[in-house]
């Protein structure tokens, strides 16, 4: 259990948090300037709050109360920063191994050639970081951290700096990492797709305070608490890979009801989330018919909510799971759109972009 409690002031600005959250990913999500890098630098010592309690299970690093304030080095944490930050004159194998260095002896510590196989960055043992790509930096940069024998690994905005092609490289090793490592993970970032793709438990941020917890579902489909507002609101699915048709498209099942998506890489029978952006989708009260789109999945409106402007997210309840669409207000009062409401949610399968979709 990751247990966070922290107040600081500074000026024009005060760090107010309070939140529990069990084993996994836990992810910081808000905007720019709310507070997610401040609190992680007081996690790792790098920030002495003025009060608070910092603990990973029953490895306590701060209690003011009690007067325990443990220094960086003394944590036990793994940092992974928004870029790898190697050591340029070594060699990929002696960053590992540097990062190993500063392991207790007697901590139980991850396997090397695990790591090296869990981030496939066997091939590049030998090379020096100028030699790397930026999503191979930060595969190496997370092996750094593991085999640091860290209580928790620190992961700060750490696919910010890469294009979306690095993103979706580095992407399925930090899901690896949460489903095949038991270190927990706070993470930071402002990316709905990273949101929906990584979390355990998702912690709002806004203004330094929290503002609301849950899964990424959860909070995904609640514009009240996402902190990117109606931008950022949809739907995250489970579903399981069917079949990959040879024109390209692979067939989820979710709920016993098909989609179809752009060709994915897991193989058949592979469990995946799928974020679908709620202005992505649009909405009809009777079946449509000779569209384009190949995603036509019948439901009930759950809830409208409207915002202050002319837009409004209408929540569907299908059988794949529950489908938020963004559409204005106006469209919602022509369709006679209320909770109870027959409906049909369309979704463009090529609007379903690879970030969006997760191990």
């Amino acid at each position: 259990m990751l247990d966070i409690a922290v107040r600081h002031a500074f000026a024009g600005f005060t760090l107010d948090t309070s939140f529990r959250a069990p084993p996994g990913v836990t992810v910081l999500f808000g905007r720019s300037g709310s507070g997610k890098t401040t609190l992680v630098n007081a996690v790792a010592g790098l920030l002495m709050p003025d009060a608070g309690r910092i603990a990973v299970g029953d490895w306590v690093l701060l209690d003011t109360e009690r007067g325990i304030r443990l220094r960086p080095h003394k944590r036990r944490l793994g940092y992974i920063f928004q870029e790898g930050r190697l050591f340029p004159h070594l060699t990929v194998r002696q960053n590992l191994a540097y990062g190993a260095w500063f392991a207790p002896k007697n901590a139980p510590r991850e396997d090397e050639a695990k790591v090296v196989e869990l981030l496939g960055i066997g091939p590049l043992l030998n090379r020096r970081p100028a030699a790397l790509s930026g999503g191979e930096k930060q595969r190496v940069a997370i092996g750094r951290a593991l085999l640091a024998a860290p209580h928790m690994i620190l992961a700060d905005e750490p696919l910010a700096a890469l294009d979306d092609a690095r993103k979706s490289e580095v992407l399925p090793y930090f899901e690896r990492l949460r489903d095949e490592v038991e270190i927990p993970i706070l993470y930071v970032t402002h990316s709905a797709a990273e949101v929906a793709r990584l979390a355990t438990t998702v912690v709002t941020l806004e203004e330094g305070r929290v503002t609301g917890q849950g899964t990424a579902a959860e909070v995904l489909a609640n514009p009240s608490v996402t902190p990117l507002g109606a931008r950022a609101a949809g739907a995250v699915l489970e579903a399981t890979i069917a079949r990959h048709h040879p024109d390209g498209l692979t067939e989820l099942h979710a709920g016993g009801t098909p989609l179809f998506l752009p060709a994915l890489g897991q193989p058949e029978g592979s469990t995946v989330r799928v974020r679908i952006a709620a202005h992505d989708v649009i909405l009809a009260t009777s079946e449509p018919s000779d569209l384009s789109a190949l995603n036509i999945l019948p439901g009930t409106v759950h809830d409208i909510r409207s915002g202050q402007g002319p837009g409004a997210i209408v929540s569907l309840d299908t059988p794949a799971g529950r489908i938020l669409a963004r559409v204005t207000r106006r469209s919602a009062k022509r369709l006679g759109l209320q909770s109870g409401t027959p409906c049909y949610a369309v979704i463009k399968s090529v609007a379903l972009a690879p970030q969006d979709i997760g191990g």
